[in-house]
């Protein structure tokens, strides 16, 4: 995650706001930034966990997050 997080900051201008261990090994990196950089991160960092591991299991990217729901998101980093 790590190594992903750090892939994701350098190729766009994404800020890392948190991440979440979910269990067996598996562990959430939330970034924040507008789609397009959201994407170009979300790439790199699928690559990143190639390199490094088994591979990204799943990516979702929420574009124009809903008000009700942007009430739920972390805003800043959260580690």
């Amino acid at each position: 995650a790590i190594e992903a997080a750090d892939a994701m900051t350098k190729a766009a201008e994404v800020r890392l706001i948190g991440r979440q261990f979910v269990g067996g090994g598996y562990v959430t990196v939330l970034v924040r930034g507008e789609t397009g950089a959201v994407n170009a991160a979300v790439r790199a960092g699928a690559d990143a966990c190639e390199r490094v591991g088994d591979g990204l299991v799943a990516a979702h990217i929420i574009a124009r997050v809903h008000s009700e729901v942007e009430n739920i998101l972390p805003t800043a980093v959260t580690v």
